[in-house]
This record gives structure tokens, sequence and C-alpha cells, in this order.
């Protein structure tokens, strides 16, 4: 896990070696001052002149001097490493990310790799701004303070050999304890923020259905949850406080009282006051040390649980990898499924696919229609690789598409959603993610063909109109139309539509349909549909049901020949039928 998250470091390694060695030589200055000043008052006490005092002060000074510099700095170098490494965690994990396969995505929620590139980077960044300058602070003071404490206290000293070990036990006791509740913590705190993503996500069908106090209500509970676990870790925590300062007072009484009866009874001859001075504020620091120890083992503890969840996403493999030697060039759209079964995990026990055997010839047009369920889009997946078949092969151009370079072999396949999402900034940029380097000539040319230029030129900005984030200042059918248009500007080999056109009226349909006809030929075209009217005119329709091919033709052949086709089409066509009874009736 350590040298994982060491390799984010990066170009922060010169602030992170700096700040331990800036902070070794604050404290060195920090224990050297009480041992001067306990020098300084037995030369006052013995009656020294103005010079000698002038002459300390002077030295004092310097080092106070030194040691606010090396600890401003230390501070500086601190932080420059620490939001650093945050810095680079959070690309690193989005890089990560940005790789995985929808196998890797499905293994973790939306909301957890949110908090996990928010919360648990931040946990990180505070350990590890304490670890590097903190964790380093405390046992050189503690090791310091206690050499010279022995040094100007003598048998005095002792007493912090008895503090320290109980320090730590109960340290232990307490770590052990809590860490349970971290990792629970973490968990709901997924849950959480899950609950707002999907609010804020709903909220038009939350108000439609004024379902507020619902929302509330269960946000409510989540985060009761979290408070109620972390309060429990908190109290626990707590305990730290007391336990600190009772073993503070318990060496200052000690210290006070028995220093004092020793400079009584010796006449100073044992402990002097210069020596007494010192070693208290040597006590001070020695337990002011461990009480900084201990709020570091808590950050560690609390941040252990987040350093492990960041390292499980930067560890995922994608399931999807290049092969050695990667074929470049897709040579046309033609796609073959050789006996495909498909199922979404190991360990499911049905498959969404079972035996696919379909071939589809380059520039063909096929439509695909079946129930919710049926695996419709599951199919589509396998061929620009977005999941691997569990059996049999799927090819493209001819090739078995694990061969291809990944990049390569889905800028030839262009896919369009149901649901697919515009991003925040203008029409123009939305449409280059198609193609980065489009003409404005090319861009226009690919609207008109999706008939997205005619509510584009109502606009008053036109091509340079703003999207908001996920398209929300647009309507359904639009930005259906606009997702169209970015496909096409790919030029793909291969264009897929997912059921992309349920937005648009039957005559907008028809229009898109005919201008992929006419305007790219040799592209093969999957239309997946619920409507007839959208896929009669293809050169084949597959039938899917519960993950199987039921049967394929042409629209003619299986209205007369399957049943499940004939049905939905005379289920969407009965109002038509019913008045055209009518009108020859009469």
């Amino acid at each position: 896990m350590i040298k994982t998250l060491a390799k984010s470091i990066r170009e922060y390694k010169k602030s992170s070696a700096a700040t331990p060695i800036l902070v070794s030589l604050e404290v060195v200055m920090e224990c050297i001052i009480p041992f001067v000043i306990a020098e300084l008052v037995n030369k006052i006490k013995a009656g020294c002149e103005l010079v000698v005092i002038v002459r300390y002060g002077a030295v004092l000074t310097v080092m106070a001097g030194l040691s606010l510099v090396f600890g401003a700095w230390a501070g500086s170098t601190c932080a420059t490493a620490s939001c650093g490494l945050a810095k680079n965690l959070r690309k690193d994990m989005f890089s990560s990310i940005q790789g995985f396969a929808f196998e890797n995505i499905d293994k973790f929620s939306t909301s957890s790799l949110v908090t996990r590139l928010t919360t648990d980077v931040t946990n990180v960044q505070m350990a590890y701004m304490m670890i590097i300058r903190l964790a380093i602070r405390c046992p050189l003071m503690l090791v310091f303070a206690f050499v010279m404490a022995f040094v100007m206290g003598g048998n005095m000293a002792v007493i912090f050999l008895f503090v320290a070990p109980l320090l730590a036990f109960c340290l232990i006791l307490i770590i052990r304890k809590v860490t349970p509740m971290f990792k629970r913590v973490f968990k709901k705190y997924d849950n959480l923020n899950n609950s707002v993503q999907e609010n804020v996500k709903g909220m038009r069908v939350v108000k439609s259905y004024v379902r507020e106090d619902f929302e509330k209500q269960k946000f409510g509970k989540a985060s009761a949850d979290v408070c109620f676990d972390f309060t429990k870790a908190e109290r626990i925590l707590a305990f730290n406080g007391p336990l600190m300062q009772f073993c503070l007072y318990a060496v200052m009484v000690f210290v006070l009282s028995f220093g004092s009866y020793t400079i009584i009874t010796t006449r100073g001859l044992d402990l002097d006051v210069g020596q007494f001075s010192a070693l208290l504020t040597y006590s001070f620091m020695i337990l002011n040390s461990l009480m900084m120890f201990s709020m570091v083992f808590v950050m560690i503890t609390m941040s252990t649980e987040s350093a492990k969840r960041i390292v499980e996403v930067l560890t995922e493999k994608s399931s999807l990898t290049d092969p050695e030697n990667p074929v470049y060039e897709v040579k046309n759209g033609s796609i073959d499924f050789d006996h495909v079964s498909f199922k979404y995990s190991a360990k499911a026990k049905k498959f969404a696919l079972a035996d696919i055997d379909l071939h589809i010839h380059s520039g063909e047009t096929i439509g695909i229609i079946g129930g919710t369920g049926s695996s419709k889009s599951t199919l589509i997946q396998l061929i620009s690789r977005l999941y691997d078949a569990t059996e049999g092969v799927v090819k493209v151009g001819g090739l078995d598409v694990r061969t291809y370079d990944i990049e390569a072999l889905r800028n030839q396949v262009a896919v369009v959603l149901q649901k697919n999402i515009l991003f925040s900034g203008t029409i123009k940029e939305n449409l280059r993610w198609g193609n980065k380097e489009a003409t404005d000539e090319e861009m226009q040319h690919a609207c008109r063909l999706a008939c997205a230029d005619e509510f584009i030129e109502r606009f008053p900005d036109k091509y340079d109109t703003y999207i908001e984030q996920g398209g929300a200042n647009v309507s359904g059918g639009q930005k259906q139309r606009l997702c169209i248009a970015r496909a096409l500007l790919k030029k793909p080999k291969i264009l897929i539509l997912d059921d992309s056109t349920s937005a648009v009226d039957t005559k907008t349909d028809a229009l898109i349909r005919k201008a992929m006809r006419e305007y790219i030929p040799e592209t093969t075209k999957i239309i997946i549909a619920q409507r007839i009217s959208s896929v009669q005119d293809a050169d084949r329709i597959i039938v899917m049901e519960n993950g199987r091919i039921n049967a394929i033709g042409t629209h003619e052949q299986l209205l007369k020949t399957n049943k499940i086709y004939s049905e939905v089409y005379y289920s969407q066509n009965k109002a038509g039928d019913d008045d055209e009874s009518e009108n020859t009736a009469r």
C-alpha cells in the first residue's frame, strides 16, 4: 500500500525529503535553547557581568530566529509536498478510472469513486502532512528532550520511562478499537454520496411526484448512520486527551515536588535553579511531543482505511487490455458473432447472452427489437469491446475484436445511446467529441443528417450555444439528435443507434434513417428500437428474447412467420388499423 501511494509523490520528492531535515534542525534549536537558558540562570545567580548576559542573549536570539526560520520553511515544504501528493493521487486515480472496462466500473459504485477522489484523498493528504512533519518532529523531540532531561535532572528523568510506555499501551488499545469503526464509516459515506447523487440527478422526478419529504428522510437516515459511527469512534478517541493531561500533570507534580525538595535539601548542590527550570521545560517538551504523537496516530488510523480504498482503485487492472501486437486498421464494418455467450460476472449463474450466432455484412442495415431485458444493448456492447465475450468469438472486419488496439477499434464503432450524455460547453465543443478536428462545414453537414440543424439555427448563438451540464437546457429529442450528429462526425465503419430516436417523432426518425441510407451507405448500421417503424425498412431484423436470437428476417418475413414480431407490430398499429377498418365500412 505504501509503495503504491509513494509512486504519486513524484515531482514532490525534494519537498518531502527537505521537510524532515528542516524539522530536525528546528528540534535541535528548540532543545538547546533551555540548556543555554539554564546556563544563563546559573551565571546570573553567580553574579556575572552584563556583557555575559548580552552574549548569552545574542546566542539565544540567533537560535530562536533559526528555529523560527527552520519551522516556517518546514511548514512551507510540508504544505507543498502534501498538497502535491493529493493532486497526483486524484490525477492517478482519475486516469486509472478512465482506463477501466465496464466490468471494472461495475465493481465500484459512482458514489464510492467520488468519495475516494475527495474525502479519502483529503484524509491521506492530512496524514502525509503529519507523517513528514509531526511524525519526524515528535520522536526527535522525545529523544533530544529525554537526553537533555537526564543531563539536567539526573535520576528525576526516570519518571518519563514509566509514563511513555503507559501512554503507548493506551494508544494501541484505542487504535485497535476505532479502526473497524472507521472502516464502516467510509462505506456509509459512499451511501450518503449515493443518496445525494440520486436526488440531484432525479430532481425533476422528485418534484413531479412531490417526494421531497421522503428524500429528506432517506438522506437524514444516511447522515445519521455516518454521525452515529463517527460519534462512537470519536468518543473512544476522546479518551486520548484526558489521558495525556493526566500524565502531563502527574509529571509536573513529580518534577515540582521532588525538584523543589532536592534544591532545598542539597542547597543547590545536586540540582540548582537553572537545571530545575530547564528540566521543567524539557518535561513540557516531552509530554507535548507525546500528545502530538497521539494526534498523528489518530490521523493515521483514520486515513489507513482511506489509503486502502485509494489503492484499490490505483491497483485495479482493466479486464480489457491490448494484445502484444495489436491491429490498428479496421478493414470494413462486417460483424460476426460465432456462438457467443456472455455473463457480466464470473459468479453470475445465468448468461445474459447465450449461443449468439450472427453474421452481418459490411454496409448492411440491421434492426434489433425485443422486450425489456432481452439483452439487446448487451449484444452491441460486445462489438466495441466494452465487454469481452465469455464464450465464443466476436469479429469486426473479419478479425477477433481482441486482436485490435482498443482505441482504434472504438474509433471505428460509434454508439448513440438512448440516454446519451452532453457535456458542459458549446454545441461545437460537444460535436467535436466525435472529431476534434471537425470543421464548421462538417459539423453543419452532420447536424443536417441528424435533423439537428433546424433547432440549432433557432438558437440566438446557434452552434456557439452553451449546453448546461447533462444537456439540461435542451429537450430529450434535441439531445438525441445532437448525439447522433456527434457520432456521424467520427465517420465510423459501424454506427449503432441504441433506441436513440425514442424521443423524436416518427417523421424525424424516418428522415434520419433516410439520410443515413443515402449519405453513409458503406457504414454498417445497427438500429435498436422499440418502434417497429424504426426498423421495418432494415435489410434484416433480429428478434431478441431472453438473451437469445428468436428470429432473423425482413419485415415481411417476420410478420408472417414470427409470433413475437407480429404481436408487437399489430399492437403498435392497432389504432391505425381500426381507423382504416372504419373508413372501409363507411
